[in-house]
């Protein structure tokens, strides 16, 4: 009788002792362990990870790395460590912040108004884990530009501005391919039919943009300055455009920061391919990246009979159009007068 007094008791501390045990590995896994304040805040796991770095990366946002240490332990997270973003929400516990840490959350990376291939894959390289070294040789790959009919001065039609969803550790050659995919996909039938109409090619297209995107901000012009081009190459006559002519003098002194606001008559005899004062037809690349807008007013130019622009004085941040070079000489006057009494330089 005794001895079962015993063997009761010992059990009933056994399974109290397991009971309480069970309960505190219960707490460590399912209670709150977030010490942020946010609704939601993103971790970024670099590939190749050891646990410390991941531990390292969650440490600011959790409340007792032991309890997450633990938990991660026991579901073998050490062993699977997966890279990229991850978003971590307030008040989860150790076991939803594993179970978080394994499902990465694609970025949306924009780029927009670059002006050289080095600056656009510098944009990129700034929103996912890859830099812009791995990302300027991936899209000046020879094989690449050959199988895709690009060119060092040309490769940055590839970049068509939009909003592109990629995960944070997406290699070079990946994005490489998504974007030239999608380049393939803004050429359909329908648009290079309309490049086709105009003896274009898509690339000239893309050039020719870039100068009526560097030309006018406003969307709403941009098919009427396109147009004034269009006339010049059809009558051959050269594209005589001061942003072509900004572009080159930017080149030939190797500063892309330098700010230039008027052009004069000897920044017109730079030599070089892009300064279309000097030149006839299309540059042989972008001078920038234009947005979508300008490459549809290209293709979809106002029909009209204007060979020359000039900036206005009167309605600011659009042109004065004219037919005839003594119309324009008028209105160049006027700016010229507007330039030098405001300092423009």
């Amino acid at each position: 009788m005794k001895f079962r007094r015993i063997v009761a008791i010992f059990s009933l501390i056994v399974v109290t002792a397991g009971t309480i045990y069970g309960y505190q590995i219960y707490k460590d896994i399912f209670s709150e362990n977030t010490s942020f304040s946010e609704d939601k805040v993103a971790v970024y796991i670099p590939s190749n990870a050891l646990f410390t770095q991941v531990a390292d990366s969650v440490r600011p946002y959790v409340q007792d790395m032991e309890r997450f240490n633990m938990v991660a332990q026991k579901k073998s997270y050490p062993q699977n460590i997966r890279s990229g973003k991850f978003i971590l929400k307030r008040g989860i516990n150790s076991n939803d912040i594993v179970n978080a840490l394994r499902v990465p959350v694609p970025v949306n990376v924009t780029f927009n108004n670059q002006e050289t291939l080095e600056r656009a894959v510098g944009r990129i390289a700034t929103q996912i884990e890859t830099d812009s070294i791995a990302l300027l040789e991936a899209f000046t790959d020879s094989v690449f530009l050959e199988e895709n009919n690009f060119t060092r001065d040309n490769v940055l039609s590839v970049f068509i501005p939009n909003t592109y969803e990629f995960f944070w550790d997406t290699s070079a050659r990946k994005v490489r391919e998504k974007l030239a995919k999608e380049y393939r996909k803004f050429w359909n039938e329908e648009r290079v039919a309309k490049a086709e109409a105009l003896n274009l090619t898509p690339l000239e297209v893309s050039s020719l943009a870039a100068i009526v995107h560097k030309e006018t901000v406003k969307v709403d012009e941009r098919p009427r300055v396109a147009g004034v081009y269009l006339n010049r190459l059809k009558r051959g006559m050269k594209l005589d455009a001061d942003p072509t002519v900004i572009y080159a003098k930017k080149k030939l002194l190797n500063d892309f920061d330098l700010v230039i606001n008027r052009v004069y008559n000897a920044d017109l005899l730079i030599d070089s391919p892009y300064n279309t004062y000097k030149n006839k037809g299309v540059p042989p690349g972008l001078i920038a990246m234009p947005d979508i807008s300008a490459i549809e007013a290209v293709l979809n130019p106002e029909q009209h009979n204007y060979i020359f622009f000039c900036a206005s004085v009167t309605n600011f941040g659009y042109h004065e159009f004219a037919v005839t070079s003594a119309q324009h000489a008028v209105n160049a006057r006027k700016y010229r007068a507007w330039a030098n009494k405001n300092g423009v330089k």
